[in-house]
């Protein structure tokens, strides 16, 4: 599987390494989206990539990070060394569903990637897994140049309590070492009350200082609705998370004191620099051009945070928009489209293409009112997500979004109903 920099067009070749969380990951954040699942109780949600049956090894075991073991060895080269009959890469990024830093044999990798002559990536590592200082040097030593790293705070005592890091100080001489040396990407999981305030603005002012490249802050989710599909809400008891709301506000306020120095995005929003996600419902000349082109009924059904921008994207048009209780449309299964009120939608309805909800299951729920409807599913990706934000300027986040909102109304035009 190719990862693509679609800014620079620069092909990442993806190794997975497989490993569970909670399992190779030398033990479960107390924030994590997987702690707390029952995997005895396993049934799937249904996806796109179900065909006849509803369930896949997408929707029932990938989407809990049900993976098995680390892989050995020289399976994990064989994915590199297959790989390099077909294409060829500049560098490959080291991802699995444990934390890579817990692989046992990945200094052994990177030496064995490098002497392939390709650049390294350490794919989403909270470098809980790394010994020494000494395991950075080599790493660095053999190739690696990007490091995505999972922070929460630059504070020993947080990141012992919060990601069971029992070697925080490790951890920490780790990061600032690949910051010094690498390309930075670092991710934190703001938890109200914990690390955010005070202990936000040290640890990305430490970030700053050891020359990270870009931060993300991840909203904490802790309710259904906010993302926790699973059966395992809450994860913390007695936390209040952010409203949506109040996280954009928190990441334009980090920006505001640190943006000069480091790119500072969010999610599930906001982006700062490229005004994302759904930068376009900030530019009336883009949306008059955009609006003048619809020519059918249709409805778009989304969560929470798209809501609102769609709403002012397609309004006075003839397609409406309808949401359901859950913040990210992605993760809308088929209990959310149960509780829609049937006479608000039109002939053709539109899905998020990812939804957790198997097509026919969509189609059952959606028209069990007699009324004969369209369920479709929309454009794959309308808009740009914090974590893949942050290489695009503002003129590519708008020129990716105009390519895609063009699409998805060739198809409203298509299978709508002429109004």
């Amino acid at each position: 599987m190719d990862i693509i920099n679609e800014k620079e067009k620069k092909p990442q070749l993806l190794i997975d390494l497989k490993g569970e969380p909670g399992k190779d990951c030398n033990g479960f954040c107390k924030f994590c989206y997987f702690r707390k699942v029952n995997y005895n109780d396993i049934f799937p949600f249904g996806c796109k990539h179900c065909t006849f049956q509803i369930g896949c090894e997408y929707c029932t075991y990938s989407v809990r990070e049900i993976n098995g073991d680390f892989l050995p060895l020289p399976f994990a080269l064989q994915q590199v060394q297959s790989a390099l009959f077909f294409n060829r890469y500049e560098k490959v990024n080291i991802t699995g569903g444990g934390d890579v830093s817990c692989y046992p044999f990945l200094e052994d990798l990177c030496r064995c990637i490098s002497d392939m002559g390709l650049k390294i990536h350490l794919g989403y590592t909270s470098g809980k897994g790394f010994k020494d200082l000494n395991t950075a040097k080599n790493l660095v030593d053999y190739g690696v140049d990007e490091v995505t790293f999972s922070v929460f705070s630059t504070n020993e005592e947080l990141r012992r309590e919060w990601m069971n890091d029992k070697n925080a100080k490790t951890s920490l001489e780790c990061l600032r070492h690949f910051c010094e040396n690498c390309e930075v990407h670092c991710a934190i999981i703001v938890v109200p009350g914990v690390n955010d305030g005070e202990e936000l603005i040290k640890t990305v002012s430490d970030l700053v200082n050891w020359g990270a490249k870009a931060v993300i802050l991840m909203r904490f989710a802790n309710k259904t609705e906010q993302g926790l599909i699973l059966g395992n809400a809450p994860i913390v008891e007695g936390i209040k998370t952010h409203t949506i709301e109040e996280f954009k506000n928190l990441v334009k306020r980090i920006h505001e004191e640190f943006g000069s120095k480091i790119r500072v995005s969010g999610t599930p929003l906001y982006d700062p620099i490229t005004n994302t996600p759904f930068a376009i419902s900030y530019e009336e000349n883009l949306l008059n051009k955009l609006k003048n082109k619809i020519e059918c009924e249709a409805t778009i059904i989304t969560g929470n945070v798209a809501y609102p921008f769609l709403k002012k994207i397609f309004d006075e048009t003839p397609v409406n928009i309808i949401k359901v209780n859950k913040d990210i449309a992605d993760l809308i299964t088929a209990k959310d489209l149960e509780g829609i009120n049937l006479k608000e939608l039109s002939d053709t309805v539109f899905i998020p293409p990812r939804a957790f909800v198997h097509d026919r299951v969509a189609e059952e729920i959606l028209t069990k009112d007699g009324e004969k409807r369209m369920i479709l599913r929309g454009v794959e990706q309308l808009t740009l997500d914090g974590e893949v934000s942050g290489i695009y300027t503002k003129k590519e986040a708008l020129e990716f979004e105009l390519e895609a909102f063009n699409e998805l109304i060739e198809m409203i035009n298509f299978f709508g109903t002429k109004k």
